[in-house]
């Protein structure tokens, strides 16, 4: 059998790999006291305010998610309320940009791309908490075209496969649209005015809309072309009966995908089945925004 006989060759590796495992157990134990000895300060956000102009609709928002920057440098994206610790001190800018549920769906939070970043400076303290109340405003280039039925008219009206029409009601100084679906009647549809050359190309399309209903709803578009009309279903809306609700629609691929278009309006329909149950919706501050 054949013997290695330079046994003092392995016996020098060995030491060396003890001796390199010792350094990098140290340097770790020194990196990570390091760490904990690193007291954080932390910014509180539990209040969020949305302030709109005159021509903007009403003020009403469901921002979910805060994305924070300080610094300019990218920290993440934080569901409200939030306390945020932060390996800062002393003075940084903060900035902040408003996050949404994209179609209402949970799964896709994404930033809202009409909302301008808030930002401040801000003189944080290790270990001290540091409370900032956001408020967000609509970019200084968005287009808002909203119905907010507080004026004499609106700018939406039922379809002609409606069964029903809405009533505009008021409570507790706010008026919206209120449409009851019972007896024999099944169906109701409501539709904004005709928009012709919304932007395309992938350029940002939204509708915003609040809601409150015991049936789900379905929010489409009808695609006026030259020779036909399009019916495309957008989202379904869940029932929301004890609160109000709003929902951020994405519109931005359907109007994309609408080329040559003559123009675009948007419909809500409530289509009941059951005849032995009674179902009714509100809807109010609808924005097309673009």
């Amino acid at each position: 059998m054949y013997k290695f006989k330079n046994t003092h060759f392995f016996v020098n590796i060995k030491k060396k790999c003890i001796i390199s495992l010792f350094i990098s157990i140290s340097l770790f134990s020194c990196e990570k006291n390091k760490n904990i000895q690193e007291i954080p300060s932390y910014l509180s956000v539990s209040n969020i305010d949305l302030v709109t102009n005159l021509d903007q609709g009403k003020n009403t928002h469901k921002i979910i998610d805060i994305w924070l920057y300080v610094n300019d440098q990218f920290q993440g994206a934080y569901e409200l309320p939030a306390v945020i610790p932060l390996l800062h001190k002393d003075t940084n800018n903060i900035k902040m940009f408003a996050g949404i549920k994209d179609n209402g769906i949970a799964s896709t939070r994404v930033r809202y791309h009409f909302y301008k970043s808030f930002e401040k400076n801000v003189f944080l303290v290790k270990d001290s908490i540091i409370n900032i109340q956001p408020s967000f405003r609509y970019t200084d280039n968005a287009i808002v075209e909203y119905e907010n039925f507080e004026g004499v008219g609106t700018n939406i009206d039922t379809t002609l496969k409606s069964e029903i029409d809405f009533e505009v009601k008021t409570e507790n100084g706010n008026s919206f649209a209120y449409a009851h679906l019972t007896g024999n009647y099944l169906k109701f549809e409501a539709s904004t005015d005709d928009f012709e050359n919304l932007p395309q190309q992938g350029s940002p399309v939204y509708l915003e809309l609040d809601y409150q209903s015991n049936h789900t709803a379905l929010i489409g578009a009808y695609i006026n072309n030259p020779t036909s009309v399009i019916n495309k279903d957008l989202v379904w809306i869940s029932p929301k009966e004890e609160d109000w609700n709003k929902i951020y629609i994405n519109m931005t691929k359907t109007v994309s995908e609408a080329l040559g278009n003559n123009s675009i309006k948007f419909y809500i329909n409530v289509f009941r089945t059951d005849t032995t149950k009674e179902a009714w919706i509100k809807f109010d501050n609808l924005k097309i925004i673009y």
